[in-house]
């Protein structure tokens, strides 16, 4: 249903049954992953017109994988990370997956 690159991916998917008798079907909740979990391959350093798409471009090379580093640095609104000049972000791995090399940001 969803790209091996979404954060939706392996998220089950479920039927609500309406009053009517009629089903809706729809992915289940999504947990966000505990930040000390990921794998640390490096860190970004937000200047001061950065948005969280163009770093996703620049570390992962996918605009759409900034969900990825809010997840690292624990965001529910991925707009707060890059909203201060000098933040930190972490740059993780996805959950499940082990390793490294380094991220350059």
């Amino acid at each position: 249903m969803f790209s091996t690159t979404s954060r939706y991916y392996d998220l089950a998917t479920e039927v609500h049954e309406l009053p009517d008798g009629r089903q809706v079907r729809y992915v289940s909740r999504r947990l966000l992953p505990h930040p000390e979990d990921l794998a640390q391959i490096g860190e970004h350093v937000v200047g001061p017109r950065d948005r969280l798409d163009r770093i996703a471009g620049q570390v992962f090379g996918d605009a759409e994988q900034y969900w990825r580093i809010a997840d690292a640095n624990r965001a529910m609104d991925p707009d707060e990370l890059t909203a201060e000049p000098g933040r930190r972000l972490r740059i993780t791995l996805p959950p499940g997956v082990a390793g490294g090399g380094i991220a350059r940001g």
